[in-house]
């Protein structure tokens, strides 16, 4: 009997919009709002690590706006 737990791994989510350019004054992305480290180490994070970047990213990209970045 298979069931959901037999599923396997969960997809991690990922807040890439495909966009996938960096802002130099500020070294955020501009899809997306991670700097290149917290991209790089995404998929092999903890959950915390990713949560806690998750809560940075609207503050980034209202600053990447306010800024005219966007």
């Amino acid at each position: 009997m298979t069931g959901p737990a037999d599923a396997g791994p969960r997809p991690i989510a990922s807040p890439c919009t495909g966009i996938c350019r960096m802002d130099a004054a500020t070294g955020w992305c501009i899809g997306c709002g991670r700097t290149l480290d917290e991209i790089a180490r995404w998929g092999a994070t903890t959950p915390a690590d990713r949560d806690a970047v998750m809560e940075q990213l609207p503050a980034r990209m209202t600053a990447l706006s306010r800024d005219g970045y966007l």
